[in-house]
């Protein structure tokens, strides 16, 4: 019998707010954080929206220790620490050597990226800064939170664009069933509003010049958004053993490829994911009460993942309750499914599902039950949440009580 993998600690940073219960509170009401971006310099791009950390907490991580951090590593360390705390975990309750991390990222430590090209490029100094290559590299994160924590069990990071977080705690699930690990920190982590990150994107033509709104007629694309999510996981036994609060479970996962296009998903690719990642769990489609959706925002992905939930769940669609809350945080890129797992657990905790934020239209082609702009009671005991990336890597999560 492979271990129960179980959540006992959450930590979060994003625009909803710098702590999981503030991202939760804020989800739960419908809030929005998306608006004009005004901490970073984006002089010269034409969309200059997006979802950001507008002041960071006072951490109390050591300079010497953030000297070497980039921001999304930075971000990484904020949540990770906060869910080690929840998890109410400290030295001798397991051994540091069956204890690990991994965390998911989208994109490279762009901030120091930038700040070399300037000193180069435009100031005329001679040499990048030392600590550079430790800064930008996507493992970063997953090294800072081990170093941090003193985890010295199977610790690495993850990247596969848009889906990397899901990866990330599928990943972290897969030490544990296996006996790797007693504890993993998972989530993952992104800082993508530098200007250089959103040119590129201002280049695809999938931003919204306002705001997400996924499943609405009118939607007009996707808004970028920073911050982290992490969650402690622990083998049932280990956590039980301890008297630790259990948050929630991981019942399973779920993973495919599109073997497509580089950038254009298949109604395929996310229906296997979705249909493995209830195999895995043991589930049927009517156990699933709540679908955190991918939800985008941009006219084709919507589209593409209604038609690949309606094959999945069939007739029991119409009691399934959907929602994307990028609207609220934006699409955070590495860290969006370790927010949205911040979101799965509480909507089952709690029995409310947060809503799709800023929708005004209904679109024929996207005819889920995404709840719209107000958040729902219901009871909610399984929780689905879909990751589906450029490159057509699709990873899927479910949750339930325990």
């Amino acid at each position: 019998m492979r271990n129960r993998v179980v959540i006992t600690g959450l930590g979060g940073i994003c625009g909803l707010g710098t702590n999981a219960s503030a991202i939760w509170d804020g989800l739960r009401s419908g809030r929005s954080a998306i608006g004009e971006v005004t901490t970073h310099d984006l002089h010269n791009l034409k969309v200059k929206v997006g979802c950001e950390v507008k002041e960071m907490p006072d951490h109390g991580i050591p300079h010497r220790q953030t000297v070497s951090m980039d921001r999304f590593s930075l971000l990484a360390v904020i949540a990770a620490r906060e869910a080690m705390r929840q998890s109410g975990l400290v030295e001798g309750d397991a051994d540091s050597y069956r204890m690990g991390a991994v965390v998911g990222v989208g994109i490279c430590g762009w901030e120091a990226i930038e700040e070399n090209y300037r000193a180069l490029l435009l100031e005329g100094k001679n040499r990048a800064g030392i600590f550079t290559v430790p800064k930008v590299m996507p493992g970063a994160p997953a090294g800072q939170v081990s170093m941090d924590l003193g985890l010295r069990g199977p610790t690495f990071g993850v990247t596969s664009a848009c889906s990397s977080a899901n990866h990330a705690i599928a990943s972290a699930v897969d030490q544990i069933r296996l006996g790797r690990a007693d504890v993993m920190l998972a989530g993952g982590t992104d800082a993508p509003l530098s200007w250089g990150v959103l040119k590129a994107w201002e280049a695809l033509r999938v931003l919204a010049p306002d705001t997400c709104r996924p499943f609405s007629a009118d939607r007009q694309g996707l808004v970028l958004g920073e911050g982290a999510g992490m969650a402690v996981l622990e083998s049932f036994d280990h956590a039980t053993a301890r008297g630790a609060e259990i948050l929630g479970e991981i019942a399973g996962v779920g993973f495919s490829a599109d073997a497509s296009d580089i950038v254009a998903p298949t109604v395929e690719g996310p229906e296997n994911a979705m249909r493995a990642c209830l195999a895995d769990a043991g589930l049927n489609p009517e156990d699933v009460d709540y679908l955190n959706a991918h939800g985008t925002g941009t006219k084709a992905n919507d589209m593409i993942e209604t038609k690949a939930v309606k094959r999945v769940f069939g007739s029991y669609v119409k009691d399934l309750s959907v929602s994307s809350t990028k609207s609220m945080h934006a699409h955070c890129l590495g860290a969006s499914g370790a927010l949205e797992m911040i979101a799965c657990v509480n909507a089952i905790r709690e029995g409310i599902v947060p809503p799709t934020a800023n929708y005004r239209e209904p679109d024929p082609e996207c005819d889920l039950d995404i709840t719209p702009n107000t958040p729902r009671e219901r009871q909610v005991k399984v929780a689905l949440s879909n990751a589906f990336a450029f490159g057509g890597t699709n990873a899927v999560l479910a949750f339930k009580g325990v």
